[in-house]
């Protein structure tokens, strides 16, 4: 018997095992010590005494013919490892060993040192163990030296490689250690060398801090203890054979007894144990050197590897194994993090429970571990709670009484999941809970009827569908338990038999509820055999049926048409005033095969059906029930079958009657003078939702109902009092009429007029539908709207697409009003709070209910219109009173709007981007509105503007060309909003929206390089010489966008170049000459711009050019050396003023020119002014390098992803924007807190240059990322 496991061995570990940190040292050790192993390894020292021990055991042999210095040969694999060998796998495992056998036989050193290197190699170091290294070096030497050599530019090893031949090397790997013990189990591994070496060897490479080594050693040695319990196994039931032996020969009379005979059992029972107990000292050295640790290593992996051995073990051995030392490791583990581990702990659980004798014997631990088990049910794993089910399903097997109630209904719900593998085993679990257990009196009982022993398990199944509460959820209970009970679910001659006997003396009969649940079920059953696939919301679509699969469906459907032809009409009979019962048996027919009615000769049945469904419609007016009656007609007319004529008869007959018995209430409804009473109204209501119900799936155009239709809407908008009710229905079966209207014109069986007419009624419609937009009826608003949406997509431009160009006079385009109005209802009626939805009724929970279909049916609308947005059915300008609302309706309609702003942009980048700053200048205006004129940055409302600005520029995404031009435009329109009002408070003060230019900062961002110095330029010619020297509060909107265009304009500078000093100085400063009233491009500029560009910059006549002035000299780029120097590094451009504007003010002393003065300044002043700053500039410096290091690390990123992922211009990268945001706000808090009154001074050349080719590429460097080509084009 293996010894326990706080027991202390002898086995000497290497030396360094104990001084290593390995990765687990972190956690505790349940045991509280390092065992050490025992019998045959307490005089051995590491591997140096094993080779001393080896030194007269094979040296100097010469080698089998197999091998060849160590070295495998056969079928002319000469001169290969055997790594290499067993990674091929093309020679059989037991040759490989047996090969490596007659080696060690030879010469055990070279064949061991030969089994070393195939592990060191397996870990998938490149270094080898020399024979030198083998005999003169400890374990613990050799393995920091292999360590040494280990290969760390990958870290992939055999083991975590993919592809097929590694799966199959991790195969063959454990294949080999278990042949080589197996083959090895009668003498070599008793010989205290082999094993010894190799579990030495194991479990020093097991406490490496190299993951590869330690994985391939743990999987070694936990194959090798598999191994050995196999042995021990044997010996075990050897040592019973014997001992049964030795004493049926004891028992013997004296006469019979052969002494000999029992001595030599005496001796082989002696052999037995002393192999049995070498064998255990070796268990105990892998258990406790390898497993102890390993089973909480840092890696899940080798985790995962120790569990599912451990199991193993415990399924092979029970009798050693099989007790609370060992299955407590597996209860620990079962909290691990890594679901793989868990799995494997579940898995091995269930190798136990599958054997009634071995879960009798878990009875401790399922009590201790039970509730575990149980909440890992519930696990975020997928596989691991089928799994965890699974177990538990075991577990229930073995015994009733260890799960409680509480225990199987957390369970139960289960079987409604929406993920199959889990509903399918909760429904396993159930069956076996509520259906496996039989009495002893339900085995007399019939197969089939109400009297059988599937009418009491069909009750349990409607008892238990009631007790859920998930009414609405039968199908998911049917595909639940189809797998398992799909005989009992195919029951369905007992099902009628409970729906339509009596019941029996002293049988309790079902209840009305439980009769609308076992007909639900019913269907659905009905429903699971003719598809063959889940529910929606199970599985990911409809699989390909196998042979046999298609013959039982065939097979099913056969039964159900002929077991419910002749039911159906009784069952309807029976509960033809029960809503929800009519409702499911009507659909049973569209699953019928029709041909049975007549070769079974059951037409009978048919007209019996028929009569059944005139008689439904006629009882009721329900919406669902009337479209079950039509539904079902649509199905037995099927001009396929023979039974066409007979069904068409009768669904023409009851047409004519409802639609003669409409137009005679009608005619009475609408006569003038008359005021309808309720009587009247409810009549024409009742019939014409029956033939809106039937005009859904039937074309009714022989009837011609549009004029009456169209004639009762009218009267509705004259009189103002038509029932709401009336109104909808009407509205609903017009737009029907009109459908199928258009389909005979597509289809060209229509005659020639038709198409006018149609286009007459279509348009006739509409207007009418516009009209009851503006009703005071919110019901009748909604559906006029969403019949509208649907009629403007239908009768769109794309009605004319696959080849249907004749349709063209039918398109339909909505002008301005109506698109007003349309946008008018989605502003009035969908975006509102919750609060204001007045459509709640009493109780919380239905209050609840009622608001969350009250907001599906506010996102349908919404939705429709967008629709009618991403189709160009109405203009894009229209999106920017949806877009504006993002932010406050994040929660209810974030994903559509979202959704929508893609689709538009796919469409239009430069209209969605005007569309966006149109909906953030909407939002700007209503601020004003309800502020006023002095704007406070710091209001919420303001920053709510600026953060759904920072969320639109991050829908623009990375790929900065693709949305160059979109972004260009964007800032376009933000300024020309910016200086469009003058200020109210006179000259001299801010324009009335300039701190619409801090919201517009947020897509500087977005500029690349050359763009930025356009968008400047094109924001300087609407600025003035005063506005450039403003420096209040009020000006700041202006700063921080100029600083944000501003920002990596140039390659060799993060600084911000202030403009003109408002102090007086002794730097002079050159003025440029007026210019032209317009600014000309170069002409190959000009002529790389594009259309819009032209626009940008030829603006309307009355925008002045200013002048450009230059900057002051005196800036850092004095130090550097004038063979780098670009053209504009030798000036940065300052604000300019407008010739005529300003052209009769006087210069003040401070701005004249002073040319004198400059010349007098030379470079040795210059310098010496530079140095005399610098100090000054150091702080400015720092926090510089700190907005380089992150614009460094976002250029990083970024480059990543588009390297790795592709995004496209409208994909969003939260963490990349999140950081160029964080970068671009320092810069912008940088300008802010700097003097603009003093000229900020760069760092020295050289130290500027190494800095910043350290930096490259810099995120502030569009040429970081884009090639001269691009560059070379200005945008502008």
């Amino acid at each position: 018997m293996i010894a326990a496991q706080d027991s202390h061995t002898e086995f000497q570990f290497p030396q360094e095992a104990e001084s290593q940190l390995s990765s687990d040292t972190d956690l505790d050790d349940p045991d509280g010590n390092h065992a050490k192993t025992g019998k045959g390894m307490a005089a051995k020292k590491g591997k140096k005494a094993l080779g001393d021990k080896a030194k007269g055991g094979g040296a100097g042999r010469t080698p089998s013919l197999g091998r060849v210095n160590g070295h495998h040969q056969e079928n002319g694999m000469e001169n290969m490892t055997l790594f290499e060998v067993v990674k091929m796998g093309k020679s059989a495992t037991q040759s490989v060993v047996d090969d490596w056998i007659e080696a060690y036989k030879h010469d055990r050193d070279i064949a061991l040192l030969d089994l070393i290197n195939f592990f060191i190699q397996c870990s998938g170091c490149k270094g080898a163990v020399s024979p030198e290294m083998f005999r003169h070096m400890q374990n613990s030497e050799i393995i920091r030296k292999m360590t040494e050599e280990f290969d760390e530019d990958s870290g992939d090893y055999p083991l975590t490689m993919s592809g097929p031949q590694w799966k199959k090397f991790r195969i063959s790997f454990c294949d080999f250690i278990a042949v080589l013990v197996r083959q090895c189990q009668y003498s070599i591994i008793y010989d205290e060398y082999m094993m010894d070496t190799v579990i030495s060897l194991l479990t020093g490479l097991s406490d490496s801090q190299v993951r590869a080594f330690r994985h391939t050693s743990t999987l070694a040695a936990m194959k090798l203890m598999t191994a050995l319990v196999n042995v021990a196994l044997n010996l075990s039931i050897n040592m019973d054979n014997t001992q049964r032996q030795y004493e049926a020969e004891r028992n013997k009379v004296v006469a019979k007894r052969a002494n000999d005979r029992l001595e030599l059992l005496l001796q082989k029972r002696k052999e037995l144990q002393e192999n049995q107990d070498e064998i255990e000292n070796m268990m105990n050295a892998i258990f406790k050197g390898v497993f102890v640790h390993r089973y909480r290593d840092a890696i899940a992996e080798i985790r995962a590897v120790c569990i599912e051995e451990i199991g193993v073990w415990m399924k092979l051995y029970s009798d050693a194994f099989l007790n609370d030392s060992y299955l407590k490791y597996v209860g620990w583990t079962m909290h691990d993090k890594q679901g793989e581990v868990r799995l494997k702990c579940l898995t091995a659980l269930q190798g136990l429970f599958y054997s009634r004798e071995l879960g009798a014997r878990l009875e401790l631990f399922t009590s201790r571990f039970k509730d575990r088990i149980v909440s890992m049910t519930l696990d975020k794993e997928y596989d691991v709670a089928v799994q965890a089910i699974k177990l538990l399903t075991l577990v229930l097997q073995s015994s009733d009484e260890v799960l409680t109630a509480e225990d199987c209904e957390s369970i139960y719900h289960l079987v409604y999941s929406a993920h199959r593998p889990i509903a399918v085993s909760a429904g396993e679990f159930l069956f076996k809970k509520l259906f496996s257990h039989r009495d002893p009196e339900e085995e007399g009982l019939p197969r089939r009827g109400r009297q059988s022993l599937n009418g009491s398990l069909i009750k349990t199944t409607v008892f238990f569908f009631l007790e859920s509460e998930l009414h609405e959820h039968g199908a998911y209970l049917v595909d639940s338990l189809w797998d398992c009970a799909s005989e009992l679910l195919k029951d369905w001659e007992t099902m009628i038999s409970l729906l339509l006997d009596e019941p029996m003396s002293g049988e309790e009969a079902l209840t009305d509820r439980q009769e609308t649940a076992l007909v639900e079920i019913m269907l659905c059953a009905i429903r699971q055999a003719c598809e063959c696939h889940p529910p929606v919301g199970r599985g990911t679509g409809k699989r390909v049926l196998s042979a046999k699969e298609k013959k039982t469906q065939l097979d099913d459907r056969t039964r159900i048409t002929e077991m419910f032809a002749v039911a159906l009409p009784l069952l309807l009979a029976k509960y033809c005033v029960d809503i929800d019962k009519v409702t499911n048996l009507l659909q049973i027919p569209k699953y019928f095969d029709l041909d049975i009615y007549t070769t079974g000769r059951l037409e009978k049945h048919l007209d019996a059906l028929l009569r059944q469904i005139w008689e439904v419609q006629d009882k009721h007016t329900d919406t669902e029930v009337l479209e079950a009656c039509s539904t079902t007609y649509h199905a037995l007319c099927n001009e396929e079958f023979t039974i066409f004529n007979r069904v068409d008869i009768a669904r023409s007959q009851l047409l004519d009657e409802l639609v003669d018995k409409f137009n005679r209430l009608l005619e009475d409804f609408l006569q003038e003078g008359e005021e309808p009473d309720e009587d009247d109204a409810y009549q024409v209501l009742s019939t014409l939702k029956k033939i809106s119900a039937f005009h859904n799936a039937h074309d009714l155009s022989k009837w011609d109902l549009f004029t009456s239709n169209y004639r009762l809407l009218n009267t509705g908008l004259q009189n103002g009092d038509m029932p709401e009710q009336i109104v909808i229905h009407a509205m609903q079966c017009t737009h029907y009429i009109i459908l199928w209207h258009l389909a005979k014109v597509s289809d060209g069986s229509s005659l020639k007029g038709d198409m006018v007419t149609l286009r007459k009624q279509m348009r006739a419609f509409c207007l009418m539908c516009q009209r009851y937009l503006n009703s005071i009826n919110n019901a009748v608003k909604e559906q006029a709207f969403t019949i509208l949406c649907d009629l403007l997509m239908i009768f769109s431009h794309q009605i004319m697409s696959s080849g249907r160009e004749q349709l063209e006079p039918l398109v339909y385009t909505p002008d301005s009003s109506l698109q007003a109005d349309l946008l008018n209802f989605i502003l009035d009626q969908v975006f509102i709070d919750q609060d204001d939805d007045n459509n709640s009724t009493d109780g919380q929970q239905d209050e609840e209910a009622s608001k969350i279909e009250a907001l599906h049916k506010r996102r349908n609308l919404l939705a429709a219109y967008c629709k009618l947005i991403i189709y160009n059915v109405v203009e894009m300008n229209t999106a920017a009173d949806i877009f504006k609302q993002y932010m406050r309706y994040y929660n209810d309609y974030g994903d559509i709007i979202k959704d929508t702003l893609s689709k538009t942009r796919q469409i239009d980048k430069v209209q969605c981007a005007k569309t966006l700053v149109l909906s953030l200048q909407a939002l700007f205006n209503e601020m004003l509105s309800e502020l006023g004129f002095n704007v406070d940055r710091s209001t919420s409302a303001f920053c709510g503007i600026k953060e759904l600005a920072r969320r639109f520029s991050l829908t623009f995404g990375l790929d900065q060309l693709k949305t160059r031009e979109a972004i260009a435009m964007l800032h376009k329109d933000g300024i020309e909003f910016a200086f469009k009002e003058p200020s109210p408070q006179g000259q001299g003060s801010p324009p009335l929206n300039l701190a619409f230019l801090d919201i517009l900062s947020e897509f500087s961002s977005k500029l690349i390089r050359q763009d930025r110095r356009s968008v400047h330029m094109y924001l300087e010619r609407f600025m003035t010489v005063q506005m450039a020297l403003q420096r209040e509060d009020c000006w700041l909107p202006l700063i921080s966008y100029r600083n944000s265009l501003q920002a990596g304009g140039d390659d060799d500078t993060m600084s911000v170049i202030s403009g003109i000093s408002s102090r007086g100085s002794t730097r002079s400063k050159k003025s440029k000459p007026a210019t032209s009233s317009k600014r000309k491009l170069p002409e190959a500029e000009e002529n790389s711009c594009s259309s819009s560009d032209a626009v940008w910059m030829n603006r309307e006549q009355n925008v002045q050019t200013p002048v450009m002035m230059h900057s002051p000299h005196l800036t850092s780029t004095v130090l550097r050396d004038p063979k780098k120097m670009r053209p504009e590094d030798s000036y940065t451009t300052a604000f300019t003023m407008p010739t005529e504007q300003h052209s009769h003010q006087p210069v003040p002393p401070q701005h004249q020119p002073h040319h004198h003065h400059q010349a007098a300044i030379d470079y040795n002043t210059q310098v010496t002014w530079m140095l005399t700053q610098r100090q000054q500039a150091e702080a400015r410096q720092q926090q510089e390098r700190v907005s380089m290091h992150y614009a460094k690390m976002r250029n990083h990123m970024q480059q990543a992803i588009r390297r790795g992922s592709g995004l496209m211009e409208d994909d969003e990268e939260p963490i990349v924007e999140d950081v160029m945001m964080s970068s671009e706000d320092r810069l912008e808090d940088i300008n802010e807190s700097m003097d603009f009154d003093t000229i900020d001074i760069d760092l020295p050349a050289s130290k500027n240059r190494r800095e910043r080719t350290e930096l490259k590429p810099d995120y502030f460097d569009p040429s970081s990322i884009m090639d001269d080509s691009v560059l070379n084009v200005s945008m502008f």
